[in-house]
């Protein structure tokens, strides 16, 4: 049976060292072809009632973190809207049963936040769909390897940063109006803000400024009662990896060069994120939490 995030263990053998099969899959990619399938808490993750009534929307709720998050939320007591691209509507539904099942309401929501206008048609109906919103997550990112600069068009730049950075801004701004006090924004910047890989240039760039965003955004807010934060994820196993975020030749080894010698799981995430929804970080605002493994940052 998979402990759940109380137990005490020890964090290096908690997870195997992955060394995952040669696979690849066109972008967006679906967590139910993903192999190993990565733990998303389904069987591990309990609920204390941290956020019992709260309403959260959370982009990328579909699979990995996103979904862990969405998971985490609902045994928690929170209701969920789920928001993911279309093609991505049966990693979705799964995700909305278990939401169901741990007795909260899910709501799915495919969208393309790409496009300003359906970030905020999003944000309304997520609202309209809770009776409210108190919690936002943006986490949705788009990552594609780049070896060389010349090589990266300036359509592919531009996709990175309207998915990473534009979007976070559109769903943020519209979300405002139904953010009361009390509400938490929580955005999801990555160590590649820190420690940037060099085939990672755009992506990299959009985690640097999400990291300033929040801390900005969390400055300018907190007279409103809303906190601002970020989580900083490491080498995380997630569908992300095999729809050309990583060269495929990596994908055996990947995480195996952090402290720790191994990729994180979702559902090692997912805690840090209910920490900064919860009340329990009620003076915490413009922090940046690194869930990493151990991998340095500033």
């Amino acid at each position: 049976m998979t402990n759940d995030q109380y137990t005490f263990d020890n964090p290096k053998t908690r997870y195997d060292a992955l060394s995952p099969p040669g696979q690849h899959q066109p972008e967006p990619g679906l967590d139910s072809r993903l192999r190993p399938r990565p733990d998303l808490g389904e069987q591990s993750y309990r609920g204390t009632g941290r956020l019992t009534g709260r309403r959260a929307l959370i982009t990328g709720a579909d699979s990995g973190i996103g979904a862990a998050v969405a998971i985490a939320f609902a045994r928690e007591g929170a209701d969920v809207a789920l928001a993911y691209l279309p093609s991505e509507q049966s990693d979705a539904a799964r995700i909305a049963e278990l939401v169901r099942s741990a007795g909260r309401e899910a709501v799915l929501l495919p969208c393309d936040i790409s496009v300003n206008e359906e970030c905020t048609r999003l944000v309304d109906d997520a609202a309209n769909a809770l009776g409210g919103l108190d919690i936002l997550v943006n986490n949705a990112g788009k990552q594609v390897y780049c070896e060389k600069l010349e090589d990266l068009a300036d359509d592919a730049f531009d996709a990175t940063l309207r998915t990473n950075v534009y979007a976070m801004f559109w769903i943020t701004k519209a979300a405002l109006k139904h953010l009361p006090a009390g509400s938490s924004i929580i955005n999801t910047t990555s160590v590649q803000a820190y420690k940037p890989s060099p085939i990672l240039v755009d992506y990299a760039t959009t985690k640097a400024a999400i990291n300033a965003f929040t801390k900005a955004l969390g400055a300018q807010l907190a007279e409103r009662g809303i906190r601002v934060n970020a989580v900083a994820p490491g080498p995380v196993w997630t569908v992300l990896q095999v729809t050309d975020g990583q060269p495929p030749e990596k994908i055996a080894a990947f995480g195996h060069d952090t402290p720790l010698g191994r990729a994180g799981q979702p559902a090692e995430m997912a805690p840090a994120y209910v920490f900064l929804a919860s009340s329990e970080s009620s003076y915490v605002i413009g922090e940046t939490l690194n869930a990493n493994g151990g991998m340095p940052t500033p």
